[in-house]
């Protein structure tokens, strides 16, 4: 009877293994697709849900929370692999995604959302990537680096100081010339 039970425990190990090998090669071959800059962010990503995870377990936040940010994370990989994907490049800006209702979390003077079109600047510091949905929306965005947000700076402001040709500043008038005394 025992020899029976620990042969039965043989074969579901066995039958067990190839599958856990498998996940394991599918993760691996993920990874393998990307650099090292990019998969380094997407082993920082696995570490969050971890510690996510983690608190969960140990009722340190609530069941709300835990999903908002497990699916926060899972938006967050999602457009990690698609900006890796589509620019063949092993380089990723600083990704944020927000839901609708933590717009004000990024932006003083929050955006709407539905007017936000793919590649638009907002606010000189993000640029909008796209929304994802991860059972809920979010919209991801990709925080500007200081050299790009200065050349947005330094274009906005030289176009509010160079004054329309066509219109006369108010307080100034035309200078007089007249005879010469």
């Amino acid at each position: 009877m025992a020899t029976i039970k620990v042969r039965l425990l043989v074969i579901v190990l066995l039958t067990l293994l190839p599958l856990c090998s498998v996940q394991s090669h599918q993760k691996q071959s993920v990874d393998d697709e990307f650099g090292p800059v990019v998969r380094a962010y997407l082993g920082y990503l696995r570490d969050e849900q971890e510690v996510v995870d983690d608190r969960v377990s140990r009722r340190e936040i609530s069941p709300t929370y835990y999903r908002r940010n497990s699916n926060r994370i899972k938006a967050l990989r999602q457009m990690a692999i698609r900006l890796a994907r589509e620019s063949h490049n092993d380089y990723l800006p600083e990704l944020e995604a927000v839901a609708p209702t933590e717009f004000g979390l990024l932006f003083e003077h929050p955006p709407v959302a539905a007017n936000l079109k793919v590649g638009e600047v907002i606010a000189n510091k993000f640029r909008y990537l796209g929304s994802v949905r991860s059972v809920e929306v979010f919209y991801c965005f990709a925080r500007l680096d200081p050299y790009e947000q200065s050349e947005l700076d330094q274009k906005s402001s030289k176009t509010a100081a160079v004054p329309d040709p066509g219109q006369v500043k108010a307080g100034t008038r035309s200078r007089r010339i007249g005879p010469q005394r």
